[in-house]
Parts: C-alpha cells; structure tokens; sequence
C-alpha cells in the first residue's frame, strides 16, 4: 500500500519534531516569588543557542517505515552528526528521505553500511519486527545502534540483544519520544533533580492517538510485525515512569488489551492499560486509539507526576479550551503554584547520544534503563488481560 505507506510517513514524523527544537538555557529551575492567587505565575523560558557542538561522528540509516526517521537524524545531525548513506528496500520511502536529505548516498544493500567501518552509528525505524535483527548485525559490526520505538517485540529478540549487546559493549538506544523528543518532558525532569515537587512516588501517563487506518500501512496492523499496543506506545510510558521516579528496578502489577472499535481488524489492539512498581513508586498507564476528529491534534497526550511536596502536570500537545499550542507544564509545591510555555527548551538528546558514541559514555540514557523500560512494556503486553473478547 504505497500511497498509504507514503500519509503514515508523512503523519507520523511530526511526533518527534521536538527533538529538533530550538535551544534554552533555563535562568532558574522554579522560582522565589510566593503566590497565593488562584492564578498561577506564568513563565515564558526563552530560547538560546545550545552549547557549542563539540563532537562528531558519521552515521547511515537502515529501514525508513516509521516517519520518526526523520526526527531521529534531525537530532543526532543538530548534536553533531554527518549522515553518510541510507538504504531501504521501498523505493517511494527512499525518494522521499533523499529529497529531504540530498546529501545522504543510497547505499544498495544493507551489507553495503554495516561494513563500512568509517559509520560510527546506524539508526533504523525499519518495520519493528525488524528492529531488533538490525541492531544486532549493527552491533556485531562494532557501530551503535539507535532504534526508534518499539525498538525490541518479544522477550527471546530482548534476551539476544542484551547479550549481543553485553559482548560488544556498544550502544543500543531506543528513542522514547514522548520524553526524549518533548521540551515540556524535559523541563519536568529538570524540576524533579532539583527537588522542586520532593521525592516522586507516582506517575501517570496517559498516551492517546488518533487513528486513521486508510493512512496506515498494513504491518500496522499486525501486533507480529508492530507489536501490541502496550509494547508499541506503552514503552513511552514505562520510560517515564522509571526516569522520573528514578527506579533502577521494577515489574508490572497488571495490564490489559482491548480491541473495541476496529472490528475490521481482529487481532488489533486499540485500547491497553497496566500499572507498574518499584520498590518506591508507582505508576499508571492508559493508551488507546481514540483520539476524536474533534480534537485539534493526533492526541492529548498528559503525564502526572506526584511527588512528597508537590506535583507536576504536562499537557504535551493540547491544552484543551486553554493556551495554545502544546508544551504545557504546571508546577504546584510548597512554595508556589507556575505555569511554564516550555515549547523553546533545548532538546539535547541526539548531542548527548553524539558524545556518548565518541566518549563510551552514558549520558543520554543508561543501556539498563534503556533494556528495563522495554521488558517492563514486553511483560505488559504478554501477561495482558484480554478485554471485549
């Protein structure tokens, strides 16, 4: 399905957009001023260049059926990446991402990057089913390897890459965009090191999408080649949840999948949910397919995090019958009660990925954090209850 291949690509790549944003160095993590109103202080953080780009390194792409390609190599070339070469089998995807990138050589054959010992890092949002396979050739190669979300499907292709991974000592990160490539994302991890809401004891995400099948390519789906939907969005989620609660150890309480409104493809799931634990904190997620016409964008997507002296609230990408645009983050704490329009904040993902690739470094997200956030989202979606059956 060339043509709806082609609107999904296009559609979809607007998800990761944030990854290349415009840099901020904030002037203050929260403020002094008290304010007893009911109306909360209102703080615009104004954009400013990033840091000067230090590093560099050469990068290709293998697999382009997922448009967050497109803010995958945004950011690793914004943090210092030279892309080199591309290959996909689809020709109609190929043409698209060269007129984006002219500069990129097609490469004939996937063997043509992977040996190519002057490629220091291969990124890859080939069909997910594929994902793991890739990194793992990538790996063996002695290149990092960045995979867009789900990066791995089953627990047999987890255990693979962790021992590929434990063997080579390269680096296998899975963009999870919804933190990584979110500016209101980052600023809420910037409040929660600074001790700005106490110490974090739950989170809940809440990660709804708008549908559309007719823009849909048909491994969509198909849970074998794209996986559930707990794998596929909730690992989103349990990102999260174990990066703002700060847990280096967790498992999952419960989870459940549905199919409730897509009767024309049977084995879909449009709705899930699970819950998560640590020994210190807790966590809530709920994802569907469900996203009405109505709505000025793909999903209102909204994270909470509570914490011992106060909570956070992200509204991502709406803020309904609100402000406009997205990028939304209110702080309430002891102190005070603020808005912040975090829609300039410096996304410094792909600069940290670059810097970790040169430094054998693990700044932008540590390899078990990475592998914990995907098995926690693989064991919800095994262990799920099946809902309207």
């Amino acid at each position: 399905m060339p043509s709806n291949r082609r609107k999904f690509i296009g559609q979809s790549f607007a998800s990761l957009a944030g990854l290349t944003a415009t840099a901020m160095v904030p002037t203050h993590i929260f403020g002094h001023n008290l304010h007893n109103t009911s109306r909360p202080e209102e703080i615009i953080l104004q954009p400013n260049k990033p840091s000067n780009i230090k590093e560099s390194i050469r990068f290709s792409v293998i697999g382009l059926n997922h448009g967050h390609i497109y803010g995958m190599v945004d950011s690793l070339i914004n943090g210092g990446g030279n892309l080199v070469a591309v290959y996909a089998k689809e020709p109609e995807l190929l043409q698209q991402f060269t007129k984006r990138y002219p500069k990129a050589k097609i490469a004939k054959s996937e063997n043509e990057i992977i040996d190519d010992n002057s490629i220091q890092l291969v990124a890859s949002a080939a069909i997910p089913i594929e994902r793991a396979p890739i990194g793992i050739r990538v790996m063996q190669s002695g290149k990092d390897f960045m995979a867009d979300k789900p990066g791995i499907l089953t627990l047999e292709q987890l255990k693979e890459v962790k021992k590929v991974q434990k063997e080579t000592q390269r680096i296998y990160s899975i963009v999870y965009s919804e933190r990584l490539g979110n500016p209101a994302s980052v600023k809420a991890g910037e409040l929660v090191s600074a001790g700005a809401i106490g110490k974090v004891v739950q989170t809940i995400g809440l990660g709804p999408h708008r549908m559309r099948p007719e823009s849909r390519p048909d491994w969509f789906f198909d849970p074998e080649k794209a996986g559930g939907i707990l794998c596929d969005i909730g690992s989103h989620q349990c990102d999260q949840f174990l990066f703002y609660t700060n847990s280096k150890q967790a498992d999952v309480n419960f989870s459940q999948i549905g199919n409730f409104n897509n009767s024309d493809n049977p084995v879909y799931q449009d709705f899930g949910d699970m819950s998560v634990r640590s020994a210190h904190a807790t966590g809530y997620i709920r994802i569907d397919w469900f996203t009405p016409e109505g709505l000025g964008t793909w999903g209102d997507g909204r994270t909470f995090i509570l914490g011992t002296d106060g909570y956070i609230e992200m509204r991502k990408y709406i803020d309904i019958a609100g402000k406009e645009g997205g990028n939304h983050l209110f702080l309430v704490n002891q102190k005070e009660t603020k808005y912040y329009d975090c829609s300039n904040i410096y996304m410094p993902y792909g600069e940290q990925l670059v810097n970790d690739v040169v430094h054998r470094t693990e700044t932008a997200m540590t390899q078990e954090h990475c592998f914990l956030a995907t098995e926690l989202a693989l064991k919800g979606q095994k262990m799920a209850h099946k809902l309207n059956v």
